[in-house]
């Protein structure tokens, strides 16, 4: 870092008028530009697919969440770059990167080389330290695909994926995890390959890719395992609706797969959301139909989950799952209606 030069111990110097006003001028100038790069807020990108894909995703909740990494970040954590006081506000900002999503926070420790990041299929070399034992990629350097493999489908593999996408050739960097007390883990790219944006794929190549998540997805959801297939759904999906409408037929089937996940995750909200985009293109889906009806049910709209579970009985009168959830619905629906009226007694009783 720079330094302004220092004046020789007693030698006198007295500013002249003129050069009082350049030097107050300057000093208001550096004062001003030391203001303006003061960090901005982090960018936020939304892709509205009302889904949720990473539950166990630690997102950041408030403020004073964001600020605290910051701080711990800004804080020294890398002893060879010397104390924060020795370094300008500014600088310390311009190499913090925050996810969009709130999942992490980086700081860049080496700069890497050009503009290029990895895409869609670029083969990546890495060294990655720092994970808790068994939650990170293999110890010393690992060779990753962009948008590729199952290794996406492992605890880190998201996380890792994020940050890759955002870094350049010879570029490290530490990551801050919201609510991990651990030091930071730390991410090299040392190369990667030459990959394309999803936009640029055929569509061939698009739905080849959704096949493959799509099947990996049911795999995982078989294996017990909802959180990662609903990652797996997400991403085909994505991969689909870049495809001219009307799009082609697996999407139904995606968006019903993702609500049957939405459901085990807690997630009623974006599964009933799900079956929506199914009953649009197929209303008499009998899957969407019942899985629309249960989030209903979780939700407290009895009156929608009833009728959702009526169309499926109509269609299939021995659907025993849909003939039990409806009672189920019917008895809380008495229920409800003997609380309220007992209210009302008391109240004009």
């Amino acid at each position: 870092m720079e330094t302004p030069p220092v004046s020789p111990v007693g030698e006198k110097d007295t500013p002249r008028p003129q050069q009082q006003r350049e030097k107050n001028s300057r000093e208001n100038l550096d004062s001003t530009t030391q203001i303006r790069q003061q960090p901005r807020n982090p960018p936020t990108d939304t892709l509205d697919l009302g889904m949720s894909l990473d539950p166990a995703s630690h997102i950041l909740e408030n403020t004073q969440e964001t600020e605290k990494l910051v701080a711990e970040l800004e804080g020294g954590s890398d002893k060879s770059r010397g104390s924060t006081s020795e370094m300008p506000e500014a600088f310390r900002a311009s190499d913090l990167w925050y996810c969009p999503d709130g999942s992490f926070v980086k700081k860049i420790i080496i700069r890497g080389r050009g503009l290029d990041k990895p895409k869609l299929g670029s083969r990546c070399r890495i060294l990655a330290f720092g994970f808790s034992f068994g939650s990170g990629p293999p110890e010393g350097w690992t060779e990753l695909t962009m948008g590729v493999g199952p290794w996406r489908e492992e605890i880190w593999g998201e996380l890792i994926e994020k940050c890759l996408e955002s870094m350049c050739q010879g570029e490290e960097a530490e990551l801050q995890f919201p609510g991990h007390s651990g030091p930071p883990v730390r991410l090299t790219l040392a190369s990667f390959t030459e990959g394309r944006d999803s936009w640029e794929l055929e569509t061939s190549e698009k739905e080849a890719l959704a096949t493959e998540e799509r099947a990996r997805g049911t795999e995982l959801f078989r294996a017990g395992n909802p959180e990662r297939a609903a990652q797996c759904y997400g991403r085909a999906l994505r991969l689909l609706l870049t495809l001219p409408p009307p799009g082609p037929p697996e999407r139904t089937v995606l968006h019903a797969n993702l609500a049957a996940c939405q459901l085990l995750l807690g997630q009623p909200q974006l599964a009933a959301q799900s079956c929506d985009r199914v009953l649009e293109r197929e209303p008499g889906h009998l899957k969407a139909l019942y899985r629309r009806g249960v989030a209903q049910a979780a939700l407290g709209n009895l009156e929608k989950a009833t009728a959702d579970l009526k169309k499926v009985l109509a269609i299939d009168p021995r659907n025993r799952a849909a003939q039990e959830e409806l009672g189920k619905v019917v008895i809380r629906g008495k229920k409800q209606d003997a609380g309220l009226a007992q209210g009302l007694r008391k109240m004009f009783g």
